[in-house]
């Protein structure tokens, strides 16, 4: 693939039980060199700041799309972070030659080759870079919409199923940002 444009895409927040899944698309240029660069799941969240900086200010192009929680609920998790990767390749200023992803699924965009990857935010740059906008856009979201509902503590666990979001949810019920259409409270045997 010399010479061509690879745009990486990732997601961050399928496993939530609130808030949207947020999809990035990034093309760096061939040069382009982090050593901190990974897998944005195996990084602290001052790497991923500081990555997210780097990869802003010297990626060709990159773009980030948020689906709400409503239309992951209409869609289904999967085709609302297939979407959310295809918002994000629309927003790019320019369109690649071909498209790396993250997983085994995709569904086609306006005939442009692509390749999923499994583990592919550990395996290609551009990818892991997607990995991190994805992932620290979506944070900074969630930490945001936890000033409205202090109770699930989404500042700390940023709509995963952790025991203190659920208590929150068994305690004042769900809200506006849930996925509705996700199993909220845990179901004991």
């Amino acid at each position: 693939m010399k010479g061509k444009l690879i745009a990486g895409c990732d997601e961050a927040g399928r496993g939530c039980l609130a808030g949207p899944v947020v999809a990035a698309a990034v093309i760096l240029p061939k040069k382009f060199n982090s050593p901190m660069l990974n897998d944005s799941k195996l990084l602290s969240k001052t790497k991923r700041d500081l990555l997210r900086i780097q990869i802003e200010k010297e990626a060709l192009y990159y773009a980030v799309s948020f689906v709400s929680p409503k239309d992951i609920d209409k869609l289904n998790i999967l085709w609302a972070s297939i979407e959310g990767m295809h918002r994000a390749l629309a927003d790019l200023e320019k369109s690649p030659d071909h498209i790396l992803v993250d997983g085994n699924k995709f569904k086609p965009y306006n005939d442009i080759p692509h390749t999923t990857v499994v583990k592919g935010d550990s395996k290609y740059m551009c990818i892991a870079a997607a990995s991190i906008l994805a992932k620290t856009y979506r944070d900074e979201f969630m930490t945001k919409i936890h000033a409205e509902f202090p109770d699930y503590n989404w500042k700390k666990n940023q709509g995963y199923p952790t025991k203190e979001h659920r208590a929150g949810i068994k305690k004042i019920g769900a809200c506006k940002y849930h996925r509705k259409t996700f199993r909220l409270l845990s179901i004991k045997p």
